[in-house]
């Protein structure tokens, strides 16, 4: 029998380059998507849509993002993240400009939805996870990860801010402009993650291909319910992001209250990221994923059964902060640690589009059942249901190395 290949390519790029780069591309990409939710109500009431309408493009987003994201791994995995990257970074600042001058529904559903969903594919952790899972020894691999998703979670607590400034001082089109301008940065960082060897026809052998990989995973209980896991966390995270201003809004709390909330949830994520990537090197991840799920249930529970102010939106923003990217690092280095590095991008994105399938429900649900009771209790008590079946689908798990015994004439 044959285990999975865990080993890493000797890694030819200085692991600091590819964690300042990674992490870089990462706060931006993060980042920017974070304040979406500022936007809601300036653009709904200054062109009269609904706010499902505004909530449905975030969804095809999401959506776009999630399924997008397979292929954008399985394009990095072959031709290495660079390429993947710039292309990335191009469309997300014509998504932003596109978001800037949309007239109509549709066209706000085709740029936020469809151009920004296919940006965020290329430019996330699916991408650059797979460039540190090649490029970074195993034993550190669970813990880069995590300083990753920690600078996500930076970009989310730096962003929200700045996005609320420039919406202040600017307007919500140009704000969208600059935000544009700002994307590109993303091409020059792309070059820190360039990686020589998987230039040209150098990578063209491979032990498995892309189909292999893909029904190898799929046939594998573990992978699955990683992927069940990872749909409600989609569906809690994005339905928070996008709808709590406007739920804290409607209760009588400023929109300053909104966005300082967006602003601890990223800054609080930093610690909760990187604290879940540290642990994942030391204790089972299916442990830590559970307890997570479980944790966020807790959380929810609580925050609706206290009296609303500013201090119970404070705490509970830094408690569900503490949570709220921290299935990232073990979610993948738990996916790497079973099946190798070799399609690991792919991999990743796969089990992201699970994930991006709950944020498409969560983040759409939140606005069609809002505008069909004009209360978003519903969806509160879905998120709290999904937090406990998630952490029950995540303690079965088996992190051990696939043994892919004959597993090639699969």
């Amino acid at each position: 029998m044959a285990q999975a290949n865990h080993s890493t390519s000797a890694g030819s790029l200085p692991m600091l380059q590819v964690l300042a780069c990674g992490a870089a591309i990462v706060t931006l990409s993060m980042g920017i998507r974070h304040g979406f939710g500022l936007w809601l109500q300036p653009i709904t009431q200054e062109l009269g849509w609904t706010r499902q309408s505004f909530a449905f493009a975030i969804a095809i987003q999401n959506l776009a993002w999630g399924l997008l994201g397979v292929l954008a791994g399985m394009l990095a995995d072959r031709f290495g993240a660079f390429r993947v990257l710039v292309g990335g970074a191009l469309l997300y600042a014509l998504g932003l400009a596109g978001m800037a001058w949309a007239r109509t529904p549709l066209l706000f559903a085709l740029s936020a939805g469809v151009l920004i969903g296919a940006a965020q594919a290329g430019t996330t952790y699916a991408v650059v996870y797979g460039v540190l899972g090649r490029q970074i020894a195993p034993h550190k691999r669970s813990w880069a990860m995590g300083v990753t998703a920690a600078a996500g979670s930076f970009g989310q607590f730096l962003m929200v801010p700045v996005e609320g400034g420039l919406l202040l001082h600017l307007g919500w089109q140009q704000a969208l402009l600059a935000l544009a301008l700002l994307a590109l940065l993303i091409v020059p960082l792309a070059w820190g993650l360039r990686e020589p060897q998987m230039q040209g026809a150098a990578h063209a052998s491979r032990a498995q291909s892309a189909g292999q990989a893909l029904r190898e995973a799929l046939a594998y209980p573990s992978y699955l319910l990683l992927m069940a896991g990872y749909f409600v966390c989609g569906f809690q995270v994005v339905f928070i992001g996008v709808h709590m201003p406007s739920y804290l809004k409607d209760h009588g709390l400023s929109l300053q209250v909104g966005s300082q909330a967006l602003a601890l949830i990223g800054l609080f994520n930093v610690l909760g990221s990187y604290a879940a990537g540290v642990l994942g090197q030391r204790m089972p991840k299916r442990f830590i994923l559970a307890a997570i799920y479980f944790a966020r249930a807790v959380a929810i529970s609580v925050f609706l059964l206290l009296p609303l102010s500013p201090l119970s939106v404070y705490v509970f923003s830094a408690v569900i902060g503490l949570l709220w990217l921290s299935t990232v690092p073990p979610t993948n280095a738990t996916v790497a640690q079973i099946f190798g590095v070799q399609h690991l991008s792919m991999l990743g994105g796969l089990v992201f589009f699970s994930h991006q399938i709950g944020s498409f429900f969560g983040v759409w649900l939140g606005g069609y059942l809002y505008d069909r009771t004009g209360s978003y209790d519903t969806v509160w008590l879905i998120a709290i249901a999904l937090g406990v079946f998630a952490g029950l689908v995540n303690l079965p798990v088996r992190e051990a190395p696939y043994r892919r015994a004959a597993a090639q004439s699969v």
